[in-house]
């Protein structure tokens, strides 16, 4: 996604969110709709807040596969439900997760 003008304050160079406090589901939407993704849909939405509610508990990236089976899906949910898990993350609003967690994401 490239940030908008009125937008590219809450971003970083890579396209994180800076300050995951100011996510919502509207934004979340904005940031889908600006990477193709489309409307995101109820599974899509449950998938992001599992994966806040996880960073929130432990400030790093998670399993993958432990945040499908929080939210009763396959083990593989997430490359159903998203392009990559980069993308989901940042759809999610979470800050960059640092250089070597991006290169498994």
């Amino acid at each position: 996604m490239t940030p908008s003008n009125n937008h590219s304050a809450l971003f970083d160079s890579s396209g994180f969110l800076i300050d995951p406090n100011v996510w919502s589901i509207t934004l979340a939407d904005r940031i889908a709709q600006a990477d193709g993704l489309g409307e995101l849909n109820d599974l899509q939405i449950g998938l992001l807040h599992a994966l806040r509610n996880e960073y929130a508990k432990h400030g790093c990236v998670t399993a993958l596969s432990h945040v499908c089976h929080l939210t009763g899906q396959s083990a593989d949910c997430m490359q159903h439900l998203f392009p990559n898990p980069r993308i989901a993350w940042r759809v999610a609003g979470l800050p960059d997760p640092g250089e070597e967690a991006r290169a498994y994401l």
